[in-house]
């Protein structure tokens, strides 16, 4: 197993001019504050008590960047990475992290020789990919660390009640030969965001039966694991050893109607690249689904569906601009949309915040997940490639809880 011990968090210089919006070449950026990572990991990790806690850095950590958030992470509290592909897990481990990660989607036929060579743990939801995994370690002559994943009751991954007693045995049965060993058992939540609904009672019923006939198949894991970011926040009887921490890692509030002072980590903003004044009555962008009620200011925002923000959002949506919040204009283009500007004086060049951490009044993902009828995961993930991403540094020591909610 490899150890927790990571280098501190090596992000990309802050720049100087982090606070001129005209600073810089690029008609738009997303700006990650890695202190808000570090703080919302202290804050995950106080709540999570004796377990461990998995930094989930999947999907190019939530949008936000892998290896700088893991680096944060693991400098701040977590001492787990959580990824969707082997892919994805050994991109972090040629950068250098060497913290125990685990990697959950995969083909059952899959050469699984560079993650085991890497010291990557897999996830096993059936018996064809236990087979297929147990095939590749003994090709490699390296034994695989399994987690074994049971469904008790989102019915997307996992064995299925009837098949985890062949799944255990069969486990156990290659662990007596040397290709593997099962480091953990584990399932997922279908309430996510409610962690207290009464529908969890009877996942975790159903995951201690899976966890007790596992043991009664001669099976003895380190580490069960059920709690995602909300269940972790709000619902100890889910922590056990280890919780896997998502989007709380990022700042969205994952637990409906409740607050923990987590801190959105991501600030996504242009520059307008035109502006000019339109009378009452003119239509705007396509369809003229908007039309002027008034005189008024429209400026053109260089960031379209391409970039991430949702075309579904258009009627609804608005930005930050000139100190309030804006509505777009009609129809949210590819690479362009438009905002009404109303009566306040703005110029080319003028700042637009798609979306930040809110201090301002400024539109949040949460905001624009409403607006596009979706959840913050997809807004952030959504932020695509050709928007640069720049990065403030986090904090060199580590944070705890209370320095998270003071600061």
């Amino acid at each position: 197993m490899r150890g927790t011990a990571v280098d501190e968090a090596r992000p990309t210089p802050a720049d100087p001019a982090a606070d001129d919006p005209g600073a810089g070449s690029a008609y738009a950026e997303a700006v990650v504050d890695l202190g808000a990572i570090a703080r919302n990991t202290a804050v995950l990790a106080e709540h999570a008590g004796s377990a461990a806690l998995m930094a989930v850095v999947k999907a190019d950590g939530f949008g936000h960047g892998a290896l700088p958030v893991a680096r944060t992470a693991l400098a701040h509290g977590a001492s787990w990475l959580g990824v969707t592909s082997t892919a994805e897990a050994l991109r972090l481990r040629e950068a250098g992290i060497d913290a125990p990660m685990l990697s959950w989607m995969h083909l059952p036929g899959e050469d699984f020789t560079p993650a085991l060579r890497a010291e990557v743990d897999l996830a096993v939801p059936s018996l064809a990919h236990l087979a297929g995994l147990a095939a590749s370690a003994e090709r490699a002559g390296l034994p695989a660390a399994v987690h074994l994943k049971v469904d008790t009751g989102l019915h997307r991954g996992g064995a299925s009640p009837a098949d985890w007693p062949l799944l255990v045995e069969a486990a156990r049965t290659f662990e007596r030969q040397g290709l593997l060993r099962v480091r953990g058992l584990w399932s997922h939540l279908v309430h996510a965001d409610r962690p207290d609904h009464p529908g969890t009672d009877e996942q975790i019923r159903a995951f201690e039966a899976a966890v007790a006939l596992a043991h009664r198949a001669g099976l003895r894991p380190d580490l069960l694991h059920l709690a995602n970011s909300g269940a972790g926040l709000a619902s100890p009887r889910t922590r056990y050893d280890l919780v896997r921490a998502g989007i709380g890692l990022y700042g969205v509030e994952p637990v409906h109607g409740q607050q923990y002072g987590l801190r959105p980590a991501m600030t996504l903003r242009a520059r307008a690249i035109m502006a000019r004044r339109v009378p009452a009555g003119e239509g705007v962008s396509y369809g003229h689904e908007y039309t002027t009620g008034r005189p008024t200011g429209l400026l053109l925002v260089p960031v379209g569906f391409a970039d991430g923000v949702p075309r579904a959002a258009g009627g609804r949506a608005r930005m930050w601009v000139a100190g309030d919040r804006r509505p777009v204009a009609g129809r949210i283009a590819m690479d362009q949309c438009v905002v009404d500007s109303g009566d306040a004086a703005v110029a080319i060049g003028e700042e637009v915040v798609v979306f930040g951490p809110g201090d301002r009044g400024e539109p949040t993902a949460a905001d624009w997940a409403d607006w596009a009828a979706t959840n913050p995961h997809e807004i952030l993930t959504g932020v695509g490639p050709r928007v640069p991403r720049r990065y403030l540094p986090a904090p060199a020591g580590r944070i705890d809880e209370e320095d998270s909610v003071r600061d």
